[in-house]
C-alpha cells in the first residue's frame, strides 16, 4: 500500500519574499507516530509543505493530511486534488474535531480526536474493506504505542529535528484553548510510561531536545521520573509549563539538573480578572516575577506568552505588558492576540453575544482581530499587538532586559539569544532557503548549555551599544510551538 501523508502550509510560510524561521523549527511530529503503525511493506512518505515543494503528480492509495485552522482550506484544496485522482483520503486534526461537518466534505474519511484508538481502527477496517466515515477517540492510551517513524523525517530541513511528545493534552481548562474541544469525550490529559519515554530520548541523536507537550509538568510524579531519568543523559531541552509548576517546590530544580534551558510559560494577562475571565485559575496569585526569578536562579530562561484583547484588555495593555517583561529580564516573549478557535468555551461565549465579525479560518491565526473587543476597536487591539512586538525586540529593549541578569556571560546569553532570534530574520530566511536550517543546531546548543552555567562572574553586562541610539525593527510573531494533538 502506498500511504502519503501531508501537513498543508500556511499561505505566509510559501510566501516567495520572507518566511520566518519558526516554520522551519519541527517536523511533523503528529505524522510520524502515525505512521507507525503502518505494516513494514507498506511505502510511506511524509511531506511538510512549510519546507518542501509537494509531489502532486503522485497516485497514493491512502493520503493523511492534517488539518489546523489557518490551514484547513490548503488542506481541502488537497484533499479534493487527491481524492480525483483516486485516492482515500482522511483529515484529523484539531480543526477536523472542531468542524467535523466542514470537514467531511473533503474527505472519504475524518478522525475526531486524538488517533491511538482510532487510527489502528480503521486501518484494520481499510484494510478489511469496509473503511468508515467518521472516526470518534474514545479510550485514551499511550500505553504500547509502537516507535515514532523518524526515518521518514527529513531531519536536515529543521533546525530542531528533535522534538518529542510524551503527554497528551492539558490537566487544565482555559476558555481559550483548544483542548477540551480536541479532547472531548474522554480523558484529556494523559502520559506515557516513563520507561517508554526514556526509550523514545535515547534513539534520538545530538543533545538537544524539545519536548512539544502542552503541559510537561503536568503529572509531578511522571515528571519528576522522567527528570530523574533523563539526568546523566547529558542533554539540553526545552519545554513548556505553567506559573504554578515553575513555583511547585523540588519539581523545577528536577528538571534544571536533568537538562531544562529553556521554558514556555503561558503567563497570558497580568489581570487577575482577564485570568478569572477565561478559567486560567491555576496562574491567580500567582506571583510572575517569583517565577522568572526561580527560572533564572537555575540557568532556565524563559519564553512568556502573553494574550492581548481579553475583556479587561484597554489600550495601556501592551505597554504595560512590554514593560513587565522587560524589566523582568525575560529573554523571548510570543505575543498574540486572542483567537476564538471553534469548538472552545470563549468561541461559544463570543457567538452568543454576537461579537464574531469574522469567519475567515485564514484570519484566526492570532495576529488578527475575528471578533469585537470591549475597551478598544479592532485597529487599536491590532496596531498594539503589533507594537508589542516592535517594542520588546528593539535594541534598547533587548539591553535593559539582560541587564536583569546577575551576571555578565548570562547578561550576554540573554542578548544572544533574543538578537539572534528577532534581529537576524532576514539571515534566517535564507537559511531556510538554502536549506541548512540543521547546520546551526550546535550553535543552539552551544547558547543553551551556557543557560545552565553557575559559575559566571557577577558583572554587569557592559554598554556594548548606545540604547538612546538604537535601531527598531519589526517582530513577526512566533506561534505558540505547537503542543499538537
Amino acid at each position: 500500500m502506498k500511504v502519503k501523508m501531508i501537513l498543508p502550509a500556511l499561505t505566509e510560510a510559501k510566501s516567495p519574499f520572507w518566511r520566518p524561521i519558526k516554520y522551519s523549527l519541527f517536523p511533523p511530529l503528529g505524522l510520524a507516530t502515525l505512521a507507525g503503525y503502518l505494516d513494514e511493506i507498506d511505502q510511506v512518505t511524509i511531506q511538510d509543505e512549510h519546507v518542501e515543494t509537494l509531489e502532486l503528480d503522485d497516485r497514493p492509495d491512502l493520503v493523511v493530511i492534517q488539518v489546523y485552522i489557518t490551514s484547513a482550506y490548503r488542506a481541502y484544496q488537497l484533499a479534493d486534488h487527491y481524492r480525483s485522482r483516486g485516492a482515500h483520503v482522511c483529515l484529523g486534526g484539531l480543526h477536523v474535531t472542531s468542524l467535523p461537518l466542514e470537514a467531511v466534505r473533503h474527505a472519504d474519511t475524518i478522525f475526531i480526536g486524538p488517533g491511538e484508538d482510532t487510527w489502528p481502527a480503521f486501518l484494520s477496517d481499510y484494510r478489511a474493506g469496509h473503511p468508515g466515515r467518521i472516526y470518534r477517540s474514545r479510550e485514551r492510551s499511550l500505553y504500547g504505542a509502537p516507535p515514532v517513524r523518524r526515518d521518514l523525517i527529513k531531519r536536515h530541513l529543521y533546525l530542531v529535528p528533535n522534538s518529542i511528545v510524551v503527554s497528551r493534552g492539558c490537566p487544565h481548562n482555559c476558555d481559550f484553548c483548544y483542548k477540551e474541544a480536541f479532547y472531548r469525550g474522554g480523558k484529556s490529559f494523559y502520559t506515557q510510561a516513563v520507561d517508554q519515554a526514556l526509550g523514545e530520548i535515547e534513539r534520538l541523536p545530538g543533545r538537544h531536545l524539545y519536548f512539544l507537550d502542552d503541559h510537561l509538568f503536568g503529572n509531578p510524579r511522571f515528571a519528576a521520573a522522567l527528570f530523574d531519568g533523563l539526568r546523566g543523559m547529558r542533554r539540553l531541552w526545552q519545554a513548556a509549563g505553567t506559573v504554578q509548576s515553575v513555583l511547585q517546590p523540588g519539581l523545577l530544580e528536577k528538571a534544571a539538573a536533568s537538562g531544562l534551558r529553556s521554558l514556555f510559560v503561558g503567563f497570558e494577562s497580568l489581570s487577575a480578572d482577564n485570568l478569572r475571565s477565561q478559567g486560567k485559575f491555576h496562574n491567580l496569585n500567582r506571583d510572575y516575577a517569583a517565577a522568572v526569578r526561580r527560572l533564572h536562579e537555575h540557568g532556565v530562561m524563559v519564553n512568556a506568552s502573553f494574550v492581548f484583547g481579553m475583556d479587561c484588555d484597554d489600550e495601556t495593555v501592551f505597554d504595560r505588558t512590554v514593560a513587565w517583561a522587560v524589566e523582568h529580564g525575560v529573554e523571548t516573549a510570543t505575543f498574540h492576540i486572542l483567537t476564538p478557535y471553534p469548538g472552545t468555551l470563549l468561541y461559544e461565549r463570543l457567538a452568543a453575544q454576537g461579537r464574531l465579525t469574522i469567519h475567515d479560518w485564514d484570519l484566526y491565526d492570532t495576529r488578527h482581530v475575528v471578533f469585537r473587543p470591549t475597551r478598544m476597536s479592532r485597529a487599536t487591539l491590532e496596531a498594539g499587538y503589533w507594537r508589542a512586538y516592535r517594542d520588546f525586540y528593539r535594541w534598547g529593549s533587548i539591553y535593559r532586559s539582560a541587564q536583569a541578569h546577575n551576571s555578565l556571560a548570562e547578561s550576554l546569553r540573554h542578548f544572544a539569544y533574543a538578537a539572534g532570534w528577532k534581529k537576524f530574520e532576514p539571515f534566517w530566511d535564507w537559511v531556510i532557503r538554502a536549506r541548512r536550517v540543521s547546520n546551526f543546531l550546535p550553535l543552539l546548543e552551544s547558547i543553551l548549555a551556557g543557560f545552565g552555567s553557575r559559575e559566571s562572574s557577577k558583572l554587569p553586562l557592559p554598554s556594548i551599544i548606545d540604547p538612546m541610539n538604537a535601531v527598531s525593527a519589526n517582530a513577526e510573531e512566533e506561534t505558540h510551538l505547537i503542543h499538537q494533538g
